[in-house]
């Protein structure tokens, strides 16, 4: 049975890879609609394609990332709307700023406890209802993420369109920032290889291995030649994708690892979160 493709899901595709309109008919064609699918199809003909990221996204909204006074935790608040005019408004972004600093203030742990915490004596879920009615528009606390180390920065980048926490082994407020701003513009899937989860791996080794065995060069080449230029092939995912491998944006020469060592030979992330708008 055919599958018909709407125009809408092939322009998402297309904003979310940087395929041309007919490749991604085509991908999603051969993938019955099936989105993931069709991203996995559209690399396996070669193309370059972002990889699959965890960050949490919404459409519009205001991000922001705050740590507590004494840098140990941090967190980040999406509240998300239907259109820039509201997000881009001032009264909409101190809302927001207004609940990540109840989530601060509360030491809260997860979405669920920080829409029963109050703020002047109303809930938040409530203050959320409240401003929905006030606005006309769907809004929400899509994204919550907190983060626990001896030292966490924050960064917001973009007019609330990214927001980001760093936890660092030791203190170190500038390579933190730095770190942070790679992050926003690089969106590494992991902190390194070891952390990039097993479900990553397996794609990635999927996709490399198909596109290995359609290169005519390859035919007829033994498994094991196969499964070693894949791995080749995986590492370079790994140097590209994971955030201590990557090379650093403000000198290329080094890698994050290595510019974070520069400045103490103790220090390096352990953990980071990233939300984006858009």
């Amino acid at each position: 049975m055919s599958v018909t493709i709407s125009a809408a899901e092939i322009n998402k595709l297309r904003q979310q890879t940087g395929a041309g309109m007919m490749d991604c008919r085509k991908a999603l064609t051969e993938t019955s609609g099936d989105f993931e699918a069709a991203i996995d199809w559209l690399r396996k003909q070669g193309q370059k394609v972002a990889a699959k990221r965890s960050d949490r996204e919404a459409n519009e909204g205001v991000v922001i990332a705050k740590t507590s006074a004494d840098n140990k935790t941090g967190f980040i608040v999406c509240v998300s709307s239907e259109t820039d005019f509201v997000s881009k408004n001032a009264d909409f972004v101190a809302f927001a700023q207004s609940i990540a600093d109840a989530a601060v203030a509360n030491d809260v742990k997860s979405a669920e406890e920080l829409n029963e915490v109050t703020i002047n004596g109303a809930k938040v879920a409530d203050l959320v209802n409240d401003k929905l009615a006030a606005i006309g528009e769907k809004i929400g606390i899509v994204a919550f993420e907190r983060v626990e180390a001896p030292f966490v920065s924050a960064y917001i980048h973009g007019a609330n369109r990214i927001g980001v926490l760093v936890a660092l082994t030791t203190e170190a407020p500038e390579a933190g920032r730095d770190v942070a701003m790679q992050i926003a513009a690089m969106n590494p899937v992991a902190v390194n290889a070891d952390s990039v989860s097993a479900d990553v791996v397996e794609r990635e080794r999927a996709i490399v291995t198909e596109q290995i065995q359609a290169d005519p060069k390859m035919a007829g080449k033994p498994a094991d030649m196969v499964a070693k230029i894949a791995d080749g092939k995986l590492n370079a995912f790994f140097k590209e994708n994971t955030l201590l491998a990557q090379a650093f944006v403000k000198d290329p020469s080094k890698s994050i690892a290595d510019y974070l060592k520069s400045v103490n030979a103790d220090l390096t992330v352990t953990a980071f979160k990233r939300v984006a708008i858009g």
